[in-house]
């Protein structure tokens, strides 16, 4: 059985889906919206209450300014809503992507409030040995968004990622997606999409985690990968993270969306992975 609800937060309203019983458990993307997680979240209620959300401004949560920037300390402000919501004193996390930034930032934050932070591939490109290359290269993506419009900056954006230009992103795995060829953008696509490159896309890469606050507190950290993410740039921000940390990265089916295509499978290792935090 699955409830939706919504919380206000400061400048927004953030819709949530719960799930299952059990320790909570809170499973987020940035810009991903909750949907993406839904299959994922079926496959481990048997274990946890599942807890997940859309973004402000992403999917059916809404945001009173549009323009307002998308920190990962904002984020996390609002998970700690939804967390405050449900009831949850304490939760684990799993973010993926521009969530598991947000994972981090929540985890710096308010420690006594999560007990385990499964970070999956998050792009924290300001932390490589080539972060002025990198960041200047994600100034130029949003450059060309503003020049050329959403397509040719999400294609400069997979560029840089690291995906072929004949594989699709994560979000072609979306299970709701139709079949047939691809069709024209709705006006939430395009909102969604200029949100993300000029609203979070930066706050997002330039993220520096708080190496003390994470090593010196009562969080575990698990670092995630895919195990078919090597010839993604996010291979090279987890393992960067993991060394700062101190940390092994844990491997997970797929690659950068591997929740999305295999989520039986995902769960299986990120049940495996949580079990310490449940004693």
């Amino acid at each position: 059985m699955t409830t939706t609800h919504t919380v206000r937060v400061p400048g927004a309203t953030i819709h949530y889906e719960v799930r299952g019983s059990g320790p909570a458990l809170v499973a987020a993307g940035s810009p991903m919206a909750s949907q993406y997680f839904a299959p994922l979240a079926q496959a481990l209620a048997d274990s946890f209450t599942v807890i997940t959300y859309d973004p402000r401004g992403i999917g059916r949560s809404t945001i009173d300014d549009p323009t307002q920037e998308s920190t990962p300390d904002l984020r996390a402000d609002d998970v700690l809503a939804v967390l405050d919501a449900v009831g949850a004193e304490r939760a684990d996390f799993f973010g993926s992507s521009g969530g598991a930034v947000t994972g981090l930032a929540l985890a710096t934050r308010y420690p006594d409030r999560v007990r385990t932070l499964v970070a999956h591939e998050p792009p924290l490109l300001a932390i490589l040995p080539d972060a002025a290359e990198q960041l200047a290269g994600t100034d130029e993506i949003i450059a060309t968004y503003h020049r050329h419009g959403l397509g040719a900056a999400f294609g400069a954006f997979m560029a840089q990622a690291g995906f072929p230009d004949d594989e699709p992103g994560p979000d072609a795995h979306d299970p709701a997606a139709p079949d047939g060829p691809p069709q024209e953008p709705s006006e939430q696509d395009l909102f969604e999409g200029g949100r993300f490159f000029t609203s979070e896309l930066k706050a997002t890469v330039t993220y520096r985690p708080d190496v003390t606050a994470l090593t010196s507190g009562a969080v575990r950290v698990i670092p995630g990968i895919g195990v078919d993410s090597g010839h993604l740039l996010t291979q090279r921000t987890t393992a960067a993270l993991a060394a700062l940390l101190g940390l092994d990265m844990v491997e997970f089916p797929g690659d950068h969306g591997g929740f999305l295509p295999e989520p039986a499978a995902f769960a299986d290792v990120l049940r495996t992975v949580l079990a310490p935090s449940r004693v």
